[in-house]
């Protein structure tokens, strides 16, 4: 069942990310806060954006040997986000570690812990190529996915193409959050396994992260109303 539109917030500085959200007038969408923004802003941008009401995705995809990774997961959890992730070919002992320190630092509920499966911008002949896999995408996604649930995580980052296999391998609650998503006939940019955000909720993907479609924009505002319409069938 679908959950939520995410935005990702694609910016590298703190008053560009709070003017953007300015527009949203009255309303508190989900974001995701990734690399370029928390190495730029620091811890300092999560707690803004938790003072003014919006969920937070921490996307820094931590991989790294299970204590380091267990130790900085403690941090993180700290800060009272909402979800966070780390890289699932860093094994099931480090997702463990993950998880763990999680519990360890959370204040009151734990943050929703997903696994990075394969990259929307890495293609089979990529994969095969560069990283010397040569099963089919789809098969190494599901294989990830079964890693993640064995260690106890809420679900994976995947394409929307790889959803319903996964829901299928490992049930209905184990979340999908899938980005590659682009409105029909707008440009791919860099992802190489994209959908529709109509095509993304039918696939069953629970949540969908969305960047350049709508921060790129030229009314940011409406472009997310038009995944919300989409993706969760209501009308703003």
């Amino acid at each position: 069942m679908a959950k939520d539109v995410i935005i990702a917030l694609d910016f590298s500085g703190y008053d560009e990310v709070i003017s953007f959200l300015d527009r949203f007038t009255g309303r508190k969408p989900y974001v995701k806060i990734g690399m370029e923004l928390y190495y730029s802003c620091g811890p300092r941008i999560v707690e803004e954006l938790k003072k003014r009401g919006h969920s937070i995705f921490l996307d820094l995809k931590l991989h790294d040997i299970p204590n380091t990774v267990r130790k900085s997961m403690k941090v993180l959890a700290g800060l009272g986000v909402d979800m966070c992730n780390v890289h699932a070919s860093g094994t099931i002992p480090m997702m463990e570690a993950a998880l763990e320190g999680l519990e360890e630092g959370r204040q009151g509920k734990r943050p929703l812990l997903i696994a990075v499966t394969q990259l929307t911008s890495t293609s089979q002949e990529i994969m095969e190529r560069d990283l010397l896999i040569d099963k089919p995408i789809d098969e190494v996604v599901s294989h990830y996915a079964m890693n993640a649930k064995t260690a106890g995580l809420d679900g994976i980052v995947c394409s929307p193409l790889e959803s319903e296999k996964v829901h299928k391998t490992c049930g209905e609650k184990f979340l999908t959050v899938t980005p590659g998503i682009r409105f029909a006939g707008s440009e791919t940019q860099d992802q190489k396994r994209i959908m529709t955000p109509e095509k993304a909720r039918q696939a069953g993907s629970d949540y969908i992260v969305v960047g350049r479609p709508i921060t790129a924009a030229d009314d940011p505002v409406e472009a997310y109303n038009r995944c919300i319409n989409e993706f969760l069938s209501i009308k703003i």
